[in-house]
């Protein structure tokens, strides 16, 4: 009776282990929900790459997470350094983290001094601001904390930031500029951490920049990278057979024709029907979008889960726990106890149960 999240261990387990061998330097990235996962599994899963690192070639002494809250439930389960990808600022749960393990994110000049006194020795990496305009430094801005770190005595810099935007054709342009600007600043370091690159264009910078170390992030590719590993799938709770008209539901709709309610595990305490926004800009996706307006407008709207292949409509809009789909007759009618497929994106997804064999 459950939204659960199925997991092929092996192909799974595999998938990651050939992630990590193909990218050296890799940082994996557990934030938010954990890609569905949840933290403390993922956790558990990059100690288990770090300890597989004669297999994949490679050491995994650094993993990243999303913010301060998220350190004590990756911290007990890695055994690592930790990387808090959201910038530090001297307020906030941020002011309460002394643990040597860490490695806070600068972007700001003003940080840089601030950190040092609240934190002295604090290890920490610089962010450029990338074409994102998100959190970063510019160019005179590197130069400046360049001088304050020397003038100052700080130490603890690991290396610089770069986080770039998707949906671009190449990235290279930009990663160029980025690290030119990083040579003439004359900032004490050569490792520049970066999101969202390719296979080959991160070759191509290492064969461009062979005194820097180009460390990837990457946490879609690497945890959600093999789908045919993943199945979600939702439990029927209820069938109930309807004829045209009938009333059904919290806003007592009418039945459009004859068929079957089905009433199926997952709602929207569990992400479903909750729709991100997305960055489809194309014609298309705008029609979409007005299609779908149209279809909720009269309480038909594609739903998530699928049977014999078939996305269902839901008969209303989905409850906190649980959904009502409409089944129209002459399909087949799942049995309560049933499991159906469903879709998911599952960032925004928190599942009852994941399993993983």
């Amino acid at each position: 009776m459950s939204l659960v999240l199925t997991v092929d261990g092996d192909c799974w387990r595999r998938h990651l282990l050939e992630t990590a061998r193909a990218q050296p330097g890799l940082v994996p990235v557990a934030k938010g929900n954990g890609y569905g996962f949840g933290l403390g599994r993922l956790a558990r899963r990059c100690q288990w790459l770090a300890d597989h690192a004669e297999e994949t070639g490679a050491a995994l002494d650094l993993m990243a997470v999303g913010t301060y809250s998220e350190l004590p439930e990756v911290a007990t389960r890695y055994a690592g350094d930790l990387l808090v990808l959201t910038p530090w600022r001297p307020f906030g749960p941020a002011l309460e983290q002394h643990d040597a393990r860490v490695v806070h994110t600068v972007s700001r000049l003003d940080d840089v001094a601030a950190l040092a006194g609240h934190q002295p020795g604090a290890r920490f990496v610089l962010e450029q601001l990338t074409s994102m305009l998100r959190h970063g430094m510019q160019r005179r801005e590197l130069a400046a904390a360049a001088t304050l770190l020397g003038e100052q005595g700080i130490r603890g810099l690991v290396g610089v930031a770069v986080h770039l935007p998707l949906n671009t054709a190449s990235h290279l342009g930009e990663v160029n500029r980025l690290v030119n600007e990083v040579v003439a600043s004359g900032l004490p370091t050569r490792t520049v951490f970066v999101s969202h690159l390719t296979a080959d264009e991160l070759e191509r910078l290492r064969a461009g920049w062979p005194d820097f170390t180009f460390r990837p992030r990457i946490g879609t590719d690497l945890w959600l990278g093999e789908r045919g590993a993943l199945k979600v799938t939702a439990t029927v709770l209820d069938v109930h057979q309807v004829e045209r008209g009938d009333l059904y539901g919290y806003r007592g709709r009418h039945a459009p024709r004859a068929g079957h309610l089905l009433v199926v595990s997952g709602g929207t305490a569990h992400g479903i029907g909750l729709e991100a926004p997305t960055g489809d800009q194309s014609l298309r996706s705008r029609a979409a979008t007005l299609a779908r307006g149209g279809l909720d407008a009269v309480g038909l709207v594609r739903s998530p889960f699928s049977i014999d292949g078939t996305q269902r409509l839901f008969a209303e809009p989905p409850h906190m726990q649980a959904s009502m789909l409409f089944l129209p007759a002459g399909a087949r009618v799942p049995a309560v106890g049933d499991e159906v497929d469903v879709r998911v994106r599952y960032t925004a997804t928190a599942f009852d149960s994941v399993v993983v064999s």
